[in-house]
C-alpha cells in the first residue's frame, strides 16, 4: 500500500485537485502567503511559501541579496510528521511574548531533516496553513487503492495530451523513480509506437504499466490461475491458504470487491492479474503481522513481565561532549512510543535547574521547558505509563523546585501515592498505571538516612548519581558522599514504584520490595548475564532493571541490546538520537502490541523460578527450521548522487538477533546496476531454538569491491510476527523513516511443531 501510495501519489490529481480546490485553506495555500522563517531572535528570514498545483508539494521561496538570485526550496506533504500550533518549538517558544503565538506554527519533518519554523502576517493565514497541511497529510494518508489508482500521470508541463522525453523525465521524479538514462530511453522509445517523439494518452498508460510491471507476481498469479488470465473465487481461496490466512468465502469476496478494478470481473467473483498485483502490493501483504499493530498483549501484568522502551540522556541531539540539548529529542522519542525517559538534572541559574551532560560542553535546557514537553507529548502515542529517570545533581532548593514543576506541571498524570495502602507483593500493571507519570529515582528510608554517607563504590550502580560517582560516565572519578548532595523530601516523595537502589546481588531476593530497582553500566549487566544468567533472569521476574551505555561511549554509540533483553532486563535504555543496528533492533522489537513501549515477556522470563539461562539455550524451547526467500526489490535509491552515472549494486542480508546459539546472518549475491527491479530468487535457511526472542533484520547494501559495502535500507520485526508466504518489505532510512518506495519481495516458509530432544 505504502509502495503504491508513492507511485501514484504525484499522478495526474485532476479530479482530487478539484475536490481539493473546493477547499478555502487549500485555494489560500495555492495562492502563496508571505511567512518568516525563524530560527532563532536573530536569525529571521522572509519568505514565500506556496502549494504547487500537484496539491502535496510546497514551494519555500527566498531572495539572496547578495547575488540577488532566487533560492528554492521544497518538501512534500508526505514528508511532514505533524504540524505543531502557536510557540511550540524551542526557537519559537524563545520569542515567546514577543510574537503573537497565534500567528506561529512548525512543520515537523520525518527522519533527521530539521523542522520549519514559521511566522505568519496574522491569525487566519496561520490557521489556514496549518488546517490545510494536516488535511493534505490525511487526504493523502487516506486515498483508497482505487482512488490512488485513478491518479493518473500528469507530468504534460505544455497541456497538448502528449508527453515529450523530458516530460517523461520529470514524471520519473514525480513518481520517485529513478532510471537509468539507457532504460528510460529505451522505455520511451518502446511505448512511442507513432514515432513523433511524443507520447500519447494510450502510450502513457503502457508507459505507466512498464513502470509498474512485476514478472514475479505475474508468475505467482498464473501459478494460482487455472487459465491465466484470472482467479476464480476457489483459486484465491487456494492461495490465502498456502499463505496462512483466512481462506474463507467471505474474505476472497472481500478481497476482490476492494483490489479488483475490472467492473466485470468483480460482478462475476474474479481477480484479474492486475487488481492481484493491487492485492499483492497493499498492506494486507505486508511482512509484518497487522494483528500486532493494535495492542494485542495482556497488560495486566506485573512491569516487570515486560520490556519497556527505553531512552538514554534523552536531552541530547547528537554526540555526549559538545551537542545540543534540547526539549526536541523528548518528543521524537515520546512519538516513537519510548516510556522511560531519561533527565541529567544540574542547579541552574535564578534558581531554575537545568538539564544537560554535566562537566561537558553540551547546551542547557530549562528543567521546566522539558516537563512542560512531556506533559504535552506524554500519552499522545502510548496511553501506558512514562517512567521519567531522573540523573540527580541538584541542591536541595532546586530539587524542591524540580518536586513544585512535576507536581504543578504534570498534576493528575504524576503519580504521587501508591494504587493501593496494601503491602506490596507485585508491582502494578500497565493497565493499572495507564495515563500515569512515574518517577524513577532515590527515596529517603528510616534505615538509610541522608544520601552521601555510604562511600561504597561498588561495579553496580544502582542510580544515575552512583553513575556519575562509578567510572562509567566520562567524568573524574569523585566522592561519592561529595557528588550526591542531600535529597529533598518534595522530590523524595514523588518516587514511588520506582525506588533506586544498589544492588546488592541475588542473596535473599525474596525479601527485596518489588518497587525497588537497580541501574546497571552494559559491562556489568553482560558479566551478569554470563556469569549468572538465570539468576538474572530470576531477579528480573519481579524487579525492575535499568541498562544504561558505557561512560566511554563519547559518540553516543549504541551497545548491542538483544544480549540484555535475553536475561530479561527491561528497561534496556539506548541513545535514540543515534542511528543504527543497535536502534533498528530497538524499533523492531517494539514494533508490535501497538508500538506502545511496553511488549510482553516470554513465560520463561517471568517466572521467579525459571531455569531459562540465556547462555545456555542449545535444547532451548523450539527448534524451527525457517526458510526465506528473497525474491526480488524494487525502486532501490541511488547513494552516491553526486554521480549521475551512479546505480545501485544490490545484495540484502538476512540476520537473526537472538540467544547465542540463534544469532546468525546470511546473504544472496549481488546483482550489478539494478536498483529499480533487481531479481534474487535466492533461498537462506536458519534454525531456531528459541524464537520468543529472535529478531529478523534485512539490510539491503549496495556492494562496492573497494571500500566498505553503503547501506541502503532495512526493516527489522520480532520472529513471532513475520508472516508466512508472499510478503513485501517495506524498507526503512538509517534514521528509522520510511524509504517509500523501496521494498523487498519474499517468501517466507516455517516449519512448526519440530522440537529438540535437550539431552
Amino acid at each position: 500500500d505504502e509502495q503504491v501510495s508513492r507511485q501514484h501519489e504525484l499522478m495526474n490529481l485532476n479530479g482530487l485537485m478539484q475536490r481539493l480546490l473546493d477547499n478555502e485553506d487549500v485555494r489560500v495555500m495555492m495562492q502563496g502567503s508571505s511567512m518568516v522563517k525563524v530560527r532563532s531572535s536573530r536569525w529571521q528570514k522572509s519568505r514565500h511559501l506556496r502549494l504547487l498545483e500537484d496539491g502535496l508539494t510546497v514551494w519555500c521561496e527566498s531572495t539572496k541579496s547578495s547575488r540577488k538570485a532566487k533560492a528554492q526550496q521544497t518538501f512534500a506533504v508526505t514528508e511532514v510528521e505533524c504540524v505543531r500550533e502557536g510557540c511550540q518549538s524551542e526557537a519559537l517558544r524563545r520569542l515567546s511574548g514577543s510574537v503573537p503565538e497565534t500567528q506561529c506554527f512548525t512543520v515537523v519533518f520525518r527522519g533527521t531533516r530539521k523542522s520549519l519554523d514559521l511566522l505568519c502576517p496574522c491569525e487566519d493565514e496561520a490557521r489556514r496553513w496549518v488546517r490545510g497541511l494536516r488535511m493534505l497529510k490525511e487526504r493523502v494518508a487516506a486515498m483508497t487503492q482505487k482512488e490512488k489508482l485513478d491518479q493518473y500521470p500528469r507530468a504534460d508541463q505544455n497541456q497538448d495530451g502528449k508527453m515529450s522525453y523530458d516530460e517523461v523525465k520529470r514524471l520519473l521524479q514525480m513518481i520517485n523513480i529513478d532510471l537509468s538514462e539507457q532504460y528510460a530511453r529505451n522505455l520511451f522509445k518502446r511505448c512511442d509506437r507513432s514515432g513523433d517523439d511524443r507520447l500519447d494518452h494510450i502510450e502513457i498508460e503502457e508507459f505507466c504499466r512498464e513502470l509498474l510491471r512485476r514478472p514475479e507476481l505475474d508468475a505467482v498469479f498464473r501459478h494460482y490461475s487455472s487459465n491465466g488470465c484470472v482467479l476464480s473465487t476457489a483459486e484465491l481461496r487456494d492461495f490465502l491458504g498456502d499463505q496462512g490466512e483466512d481462506a474463507s468465502l467471505n474474505h476472497a469476496q472481500y478481497l476482490i470487491l476492494t483490489y479488483e478494478l475490472n467492473d466485470w470481473a468483480q460482478r462475476n467473483q474474479f481477480m484479474t492479474q492486475n487488481g492481484f498485483t493491487m492485492y499483492m502490493l497493499s498492506l494486507e501483504n505486508d511482512v509484518f503481522n497487522p494483528d500486532h499493530a493494535r495492542v494485542h498483549q495482556d497488560m495486566s501484568r506485573p512491569l516487570a513481565h515486560y520490556f519497556i522502551s527505553s531512552s538514554h540522556n534523552t536531552y541530547l541531539t547528537k554526540d555526549q561532549v559538545t551537542s545540543a540539548s534540547s526539549t526536541e529529542p523528548y518528543i521524537r522519542a515520546l512519538n516513537q512510543g519510548c516510556r522511560c525517559v531519561e533527565l541529567d538534572c544540574w542547579d541552574g541559574d535564578k534558581g531554575e535547574p537545568v538539564i544537560y551532560h554535566g562537566h561537558t560542553l553540551t547546551s542547557k535546557v530549562p528543567f521546566k521547558e522539558v516537563i512542560e514537553t512531556i506533559a504535552q507529548y506524554a500519552f499522545k502515542a502510548s496511553p501506558y505509563p512514562l517512567i521519567l529517570s531522573l540523573e540527580n545533581h541538584c541542591s536541595v532548593e532546586q530539587q524542591a523546585v524540580m518536586a513544585k514543576h512535576l507536581r504543578t506541571i504534570l498534576g493528575r498524570k504524576l503519580l504521587t501515592k501508591p494504587l493501593s495502602e496494601q503491602p506490596l507483593k507485585e508491582l502494578p500493571s500497565p493497565e493499572e498505571l495507564r495515563g500515569r507519570i512515574l518517577v524513577k529515582g532515590k527515596k529517603h528510608t528510616p534505615h538509610l538516612g541522608q544520601l552521601g554517607k555510604t562511600g561504597s563504590t561498588a561495579s553496580f550502580s544502582s542510580s544515575s548519581d552512583d553513575e556519575l560517582a562509578g567510572s562509567n560516565k566520562n567524568t573524574p572519578k569523585k566522592d561519592p558522599a561529595k557528588v550526591c548532595s542531600k535529597l529533598s523530601p518534595e522530590l523524595s516523595d514523588l518516587v514511588v514504584y520506582c525506588r533506586s537502589v544498589h544492588f546488592h546481588g541475588f542473596k535473599n531476593m525474596s525479601d527485596t520490595s518489588p518497587n525497588e530497582m537497580s541501574s546497571f553500566c552494559e559491562n556489568d549487566a553482560l558479566r551478569l548475564i554470563k556469569d549468572s544468567g538465570k539468576l538474572f533472569v530470576r531477579h528480573n521476574s519481579r524487579q525492575l532493571s535499568r541498562i544504561y551505555p558505557s561512560g566511554q561511549r563519547l559518540q553516543s554509540s549504541n551497545y548491542d541490546p538483544q544480549e540484555m533483553w535475553n536475561g530479561g532486563c527491561q528497561m534496556v535504555a539506548l541513545n535514540f538520537q543515534t542511528p543504527g543496528e543497535q536502534m533498528d533492533l530497538n524499533q523492531g522489537r517494539f514494533l508490535p502490541n501497538g508500538r506502545c513501549g511496553y511488549v510482553l515477556k516470554p513465560s520463561y522470563l517471568c517466572s521467579t523460578t525459571s531455569n531459562f539461562n540465556p547462555e545456555n539455550t542449545g535444547g532451548g524451547p523450539g527448534h524451527i527450521p525457517t526458510q526465506l526467500t528473497i525474491i526480488s526489490a524494487q525502486q532501490l535509491p541511488k547513494i552516491n548522487t553526486e554521480k549521475a552515472s551512479s546505480i545501485v549494486d544490490p545484495q540484502v542480508w538476512v540476520e537473526i538477533h537472538g540467544v547465542a546459539i540463534d544469532n546468525a546472518r546470511n546473504k544472496t549475491q549481488r546483482i550489478d546496476n539494478n536498483g529499480f527491479n533487481p531479481r534474487w530468487d535466492c533461498t537462506l535457511s536458519f534454525q531456531l531454538q528459541v524464537p520468543e526472542l529472535a529478531l529478523v533484520r534485512f539490510v539491503v547494501e549496495d556492494h562496492d569491491h573497494t571500500a566498505k559495502n553503503d547501506f541502503v535500507g532495512q526493516f527489522t520485526l520480532p520472529f513471532t510476527s513475520l508472516r508466512t508466504g508472499y510478503r513485501h518489505v517495506h524498507l526503512l532510512k538509517a534514521d528509522g523513516s520510511s524509504l517509500s518506495p523501496a521494498t523487498l519481495f519474499i517468501h517466507v516458509k516455517v516449519s512448526h511443531g519440530f522440537s529438540v530432544d535437550p539431552n
